[in-house]
């Protein structure tokens, strides 16, 4: 006898809640969105996802017009569903911003502000997404994280905002500028990365406290700079910062992100700031060591693509060594 997944059970659970003669319509549409919203928060696998979207149509479907705030929630789910799905095409993104957009104006008119902002922050995700297929713009992923800043200010909704200007600076880093304002890009990433980080904590949300560190030590890496030392030496502390957080143990694949991040400011960073002409070989046997850790990571889970990377970066570590040694 097969034991029923997860899933199938709480599909179940929701086809008997629909059969209830018990259960009014409205709470047959809250439970199925209930059961609809468990199998997304932690999915096992894509078919939770998928099952999560069945039962949000049979939602859709008891749907009247008296329950317009609760069809709007079903759309949110089901556009959130739709854009946690793994897929290497766009389909799943213009089947979630298509439920986000049909949500939209319904929330405009029954939900409150904090709902309101919660599904432009969302849509904005899934806009960003689908530039990378054409079928939108960074604009208007902007435009949208921009009107969710409204509402989720840094005091009252720090994770909320520290996302949302994660989020912003990503899209200003990817903005096509004319060459005289590529400088201006780097310095809108970088700001937006130290304004969300006056927000939150290490204590309180190190998630997006590492993640928000991490990303800006990236950008400072990359800023354009009359003083690069002083950015590099910036960036080291922002990642030091990530790894308060992100370690081998909890969360490898950051851990090894980060550590080859920051391997990359070592390998041109001079040993001793005050006398760069004394050379790197201590930053560079340090960054070695940082990168052969992480493509151990990276191919122990999986991901051969860094993998490859780290290894590259190896490669040319260790030809630099040789110079320095020669």
């Amino acid at each position: 006898m097969v034991t029923p997944s997860i899933s199938d059970s709480a599909v179940k659970a929701a086809i008997a809640a629909i059969e209830s003669d018990s259960a009014t319509l409205s709470e047959k549409i809250e439970m199925i969105i209930e059961i609809a919203a468990g199998l997304q928060k932690k999915p096992k696998s894509p078919k939770e996802l998928t099952d999560s979207i069945i039962l949000y149509h049979r939602a859709l479907g008891l749907c009247t017009a008296d329950h317009p705030l609760l069809k709007a929630r079903v759309l949110t789910g089901m556009g959130t569903a739709f854009r946690s799905i793994p897929s290497s095409g766009c389909e799943q993104l213009l089947e979630a911003k298509a439920a986000y957009l049909e949500a939209m104006p319904i929330l405009q008119e029954y939900a409150s502000p904090e709902e309101i902002a919660e599904l432009q922050m969302n849509l904005g995700l899934v806009l960003q997404a689908l530039t990378d297929f054409g079928e939108a713009t960074l604009i208007e992923a902007v435009e949208y994280y921009q009107k969710a800043l409204r509402v989720f200010s840094g005091r009252s909704y720090p994770q909320e905002y520290a996302i949302l200007q994660n989020n912003l600076a990503i899209a200003y880093l990817s903005l096509p500028l004319a060459p005289e304002r590529e400088d201006m890009r780097q310095a809108l990433a970088v700001q937006a990365f130290e304004d969300a980080l006056k927000w939150v904590t290490l204590i309180d949300h190190p998630s997006e406290y590492a993640m928000l560190q991490n990303n800006l030590a990236n950008a400072l890496q990359y800023l354009p700079s009359a003083h690069p030392v002083d950015n590099n030496l910036r960036a080291l502390a922002a990642y030091d910062e990530a790894l308060k957080v992100r370690t081998a143990e909890d969360t490898p694949i950051e851990y090894a992100s980060t550590i080859a991040n920051k391997a990359n400011v070592l390998f041109n960073l001079p040993d001793d700031i005050d006398h760069p002409e004394k050379g790197n070989y201590n930053n560079l046997l340090q960054a070695k060591a940082y990168y052969q850790e992480a493509q151990i990571i990276f191919n122990h889970y999986g991901e051969l693509e860094r993998a490859e990377v780290a290894a590259e970066a190896l490669q040319e570590i260790e030809q630099e060594i040789l110079l320095v040694n020669s």
